[in-house]
């Protein structure tokens, strides 16, 4: 790699403060923003919306989707399929 040209690559934490879950990573992005981590040393951190921990997908607390509407709906403005 030619030096000068790319960013810093540090450990960073990133925290979901609506799950209350945080994890150390390695990242290029920098923040003001500083905590103490279990270990003792002080990182940057970067708060999240959605991670892994609050992510529907991840939780399994997703939402049930109504298909019956949705294909109703799809029939109205498609019209029907003809056999």
């Amino acid at each position: 790699m030619r030096p000068g040209i790319h960013p810093d690559y540090g450990p960073v934490v990133f925290r979901d403060k609506a799950a209350d879950f945080a994890f150390l990573t390695r990242s290029t992005l920098t923040s003001a923003e500083t905590i103490e981590w279990e270990d003792g040393r002080t990182y940057p951190v970067i708060d999240v919306e959605v991670s892994s921990a609050s992510h529907p997908f991840w939780t399994g607390q997703g939402r049930i989707l109504d298909t019956a509407g949705r294909v109703e709906k799809f029939e109205r403005r498609y019209g029907r399929r003809q056999r």
